[in-house]
């Protein structure tokens, strides 16, 4: 996190850990006005990464699953960097500013996926740089959000994943009610001030939503866990299977014309503490004993417990009980997703 926006939002009573934004002083509060209200999120769970250089876009074309060519000062898009197997090592929202792109993941990842590029960029005209402390990203979700953003941009972009250039800002539309705006240090605390009308909430109220909105993102211990469509990427757009060939492309094009995935991301609730992490192991009696599944990421719930996406076999979930971490554990109540599974 910068340091000179994470002194500014020390004062507005933020409690900051490992550079992350955890509350504002009532995690409950937060959790039920992010289910219920207008909140205001810091971003700072995430990375950014700056791809630069002529060569640019076909570099990035000939390594994400989807087609960086629609990218565009209007577009943006979800795509996913996969190793040879097709296993996602990443996942990204992907803009344009300018001539520059940028790619934003989890903060956690975002020195090994830097490394793991380069390696690939050999002789083509691209630079790749850790952009996360140049600029600041704040989430802004729930009714008010289109009518406060407009108080401060007279132009917003109408779909999910359009976006609109003001100046040196970026308004990116993810969902009918969430906006995220890219801006610098310096006017963040400005437009932070200007949306007081939405409640300040923490890191995981942002995250709440992403998980409620079935949008994973590969974190440190789910690196390498699953093919694309396991995380139902291809259902929220992260896949194009007509652009050329990318790491990972046979997989993914094979699963998708030849068979369909035995395992699925699903929503669920579980109650109770601690909060599942990312990559612990699910379990049903239909794997006697062995994982049937894995947690993607899980976040606080208004009403007490913790919801998650969680990667489990299709039998487990249409005919077994599924729990966490052992037979014995937790059971997982299974919520429909609001995207439709195939």
């Amino acid at each position: 996190m910068n340091t000179d926006w994470q002194a500014f939002l020390a004062t507005q009573g933020a409690t900051i850990q490992n550079g992350i934004v955890q509350h504002f002083g009532d995690a409950s509060a937060e959790r039920t006005a992010t289910a219920a209200g207008t909140v205001r999120c810091d971003l700072s769970q995430f990375g950014l990464l700056k791809v630069s250089g002529e060569d640019a876009q076909g570099f990035l074309q000939n390594l994400l699953s989807n087609d960086i060519r629609e990218v565009d000062s209007n577009r943006a898009q979800l795509s996913s960097f996969n190793n040879a197997k097709g296993r996602m090592l990443a996942s990204f929202l992907v803009w344009r500013t300018g001539d520059d792109y940028l790619l934003q993941l989890p903060r956690g990842l975002v020195e090994a996926v830097r490394k793991k590029l380069s390696m690939y960029v050999l002789r083509s005209k691209v630079k790749i740089s850790d952009a996360s402390d140049e600029l600041v990203c704040l989430g802004i979700s729930g009714p008010a959000a289109h009518s406060l953003l407009q108080g401060n941009y007279p132009v917003l972009p109408q779909q999910p994943m359009e976006q609109v250039q003001h100046g040196g800002d970026t308004v990116l539309r993810l969902a009918a009610q969430r906006f995220q705006v890219v801006t610098t240090p310096q006017h963040a605390q400005e437009l932070w001030a200007a949306l007081d009308a939405a409640v300040a909430a923490g890191a995981p109220c942002w995250d709440l939503l992403d998980v409620r909105a079935g949008i994973p993102f590969i974190q440190p211990a789910t690196q390498e866990a699953f093919v694309a469509q396991m995380v139902n990427f291809e259902l929220i757009g992260g896949i194009n299977f007509k652009k050329g060939c990318y790491p990972g492309q046979e997989v993914v094009a094979r699963m998708h014309y030849l068979g369909k995935p035995k395992r699925r991301m699903y929503l669920a609730h579980v109650e109770g503490d601690p909060a599942p992490t990312a990559g612990a192991e699910l379990f049903s009696t239909e794997t006697e004993g062995q994982p049937c599944g894995m947690v993607v990421q899980a976040a606080a719930a208004p009403q007490g417990g913790h919801d998650l996406l969680a990667v489990c076999t299709t039998a487990s979930h249409e005919t077994f009980s599924v729990h966490l971490g052992g037979s014995g554990g937790v059971r997982l109540q299974f919520q429909p997703l609001p995207y439709p599974l195939p």
